[in-house]
């Protein structure tokens, strides 16, 4: 059986060695027909502690690694949009 791939963004990166990675999902509503976001969150496994907040990663399933991980980041699709810094001088 192939395991299961999903693509979503890095919202937390804390942990060591444990990226939070939220995956949104569009769904048609059964009686209204309106498509509607989904979004759950995967704990997903990063030896190397490489992926940053913000970036977009695909995230494949594993092995159980923990109690909450069952997924490990597998590549990046894309870089974080990091926002100019400002620099205030008081």
């Amino acid at each position: 059986m192939p395991k299961r791939v999903l693509t979503g963004t890095v919202v937390s990166d804390k942990t060591d060695k444990t990226v939070v990675v939220l995956v949104e999902r569009k769904v048609k509503h059964p009686l209204y027909g309106k498509i509607i976001r989904r979004s759950k969150k995967y704990h997903a496994h990063d030896e190397e502690n490489v992926f940053k907040m913000g970036e977009t990663v695909r995230i494949e399933e594993t092995r159980p690694i923990s109690k909450l991980k069952t997924w490990r980041v597998i590549e990046r699709v894309s870089a974080a949009a990091m926002p100019e810094r400002v620099n205030v001088d008081a």
